[in-house]
């Protein structure tokens, strides 16, 4: 009766010696089959069509292969509304119409279709933004450009140029820069980088209308109350622009307030940005013993233009210094002289005209019109007897 209890008791050894055999090789950490994981990001391996290649019968879309999978990022592009997913690490240019680019994902490619398909005879730009990241979160850190041509040879012409911010006086990164040969509309489309910088290469020759827009809702396009600026340059061989992006508005800049400085400075801030280039007119200044004294009369006196000098402290405020006149004469060329006063003589009466008596004002006042009036009633009569006045 012992040994099926010895056998029991041996059956029972072995289990548990299996068991935790098992649950020790779960425990033990180590590099999974196939090598240690790739830290590198994926990396482009082919397009179609190649970048320098001329495809006069271009069907289908462009393609983007990498050598690994690459995350989905799901979204896409909306007519009019901010672009999501791949679309927007993906730039193709130039596209009339609605401007929608179609990008779609394939595991390891990444497919590009204008919404209108290729047009014949133009230089197509296909730029491929950072930011792509694999399945192991490896994000690029450079871009790459595919250009290509459904008709005629590449162009070698370039341009560049950098976007600043005018009223916070920096460079501009992320703007769209969008270039358009004239006279045709449709532009050419790419994003400056960290510094500002922008860089499209291998376009036309000719002249160009250059946009740099601080795109804030994300659609790549000039929209109301966007800060931009434009540029007309010729390209040739290589040229360059400097865009210097604000927000434009049709109403001009109004006073804001005046705050005084010292005993012949004030500051007067200004509701927008001002101009640099264009310098402040101050020809004219009035104050209490500086400049107008009285409107009418020898007494009135009119500054020079030198007598106002302005400052600039920023690009919303102006510091304007008066420089008032001395009392009695000033020694040295003064700063205010006096202006001539125009006499005009007194212009004679009016004659009166029949039947019609004058009164003492028309002869001090210049006489515009007859009041007349019957001595019978009180409304205009047509008789020839009437009580006349002259008015001023």
């Amino acid at each position: 009766m012992a040994r099926p209890a010895a056998g029991a008791g041996r059956q029972a050894q072995v289990a548990g010696l299996l068991l935790s055999a098992l649950v020790g090789a779960c425990a033990q950490t180590g590099d999974p089959p196939g090598g240690p994981p790739r830290t590198t990001p994926a990396a482009i391996l082919r397009t179609v069509p190649e970048s320098g290649a001329v495809v006069p019968d271009l069907h289908g879309a462009a393609v983007i292969r990498f050598d690994e999978v690459i995350d989905e990022a799901p979204g896409g592009a909306s007519s009019g509304g901010a672009i999501t997913g791949l679309g927007q690490k993906i730039v193709l240019s130039p596209v009339g119409g609605s401007g929608v680019v179609k990008v779609s994902w394939h595991r390891d490619a990444i497919h590009v279709m204008p919404a209108e398909g290729w047009k014949p005879n133009r230089v197509y730009h296909l730029e491929v933004l950072p930011g792509i990241a694999d399945l192991r979160r490896n994000v690029t850190k450079k871009g790459a450009t595919i250009v290509f041509t459904t008709g005629g040879a590449v162009p070698t012409a370039g341009l560049t140029g950098t976007a600043l911010a005018w009223v916070e006086q920096r460079t501009l990164p992320q703007a769209v820069i969008r270039a358009a040969l004239l006279p045709d509309t449709v532009p050419y489309v790419t994003l400056t980088d960290s510094a500002g910088n922008f860089r499209l290469p291998n376009i036309p020759p000719g002249r160009y209308r250059v946009w740099a827009i601080q795109d804030q809702n994300g659609n790549r396009r000039q929209d109301r109350r966007e800060a931009f600026d434009t540029a007309t340059v010729a390209v040739d061989s290589t040229a360059s622009a400097l865009l210097w992006v604000f927000v434009h508005d049709t109403v001009g800049p109004r006073v804001k307030g005046v705050d005084p400085v010292d005993s012949v400075t004030f500051r007067i801030a200004f509701t927008q940005s001002l101009d640099p280039a264009r310098p402040c007119r101050c020809g004219r200044c009035s104050g209490p013993g500086s400049s107008t004294r009285s409107r009418r009369g020898p007494e009135r006196w009119r500054t020079r233009s030198s007598g106002c000098r302005t400052h600039s402290s920023d690009s919303r405020t102006r510091r304007i210094a008066i420089r008032r006149p001395a009392r009695g004469r000033p020694s040295g060329r003064p700063l205010l002289r006096r202006a001539p006063v125009e006499r005009r003589a007194t212009p004679p009466p009016p004659a009166t005209p029949h039947g019609c008596a004058s009164s003492s004002r028309s002869a001090r006042f210049p006489t515009i019109g007859w009041s007349c009036r019957s001595r019978r009633h009180s409304r205009p009569a047509r008789s020839t007897w009437f009580a006349c006045a002259a008015l001023t």
